[in-house]
């Protein structure tokens, strides 16, 4: 189960990185928006994929944080 976990926030951070480069390369200012949304939304979601997968309970905290600003 820790593989599959791991292996879904590397996806996760996958996603994140095309994000970034539709940031840097988006057609319009909407496009741009959302991406940058993705990665806020992305690196919440692939910290508490890790932090379950590594059983830390900090991880998951850091995560829930960002979530909630």
């Amino acid at each position: 189960m820790t593989a599959f976990l791991m292996a879904a926030a590397g996806a996760v951070l996958v996603t994140v990185v095309v994000g970034m480069v539709r940031i840097l390369r988006g057609p319009g200012d909407a496009d741009r928006v959302m991406a940058a949304q993705l990665l806020g939304t992305g690196g919440v979601a692939a910290l508490l994929l890790a932090g379950i997968a590594r059983d830390r309970a900090a991880t998951v905290d850091v995560a829930l944080t960002l979530a909630l600003l």
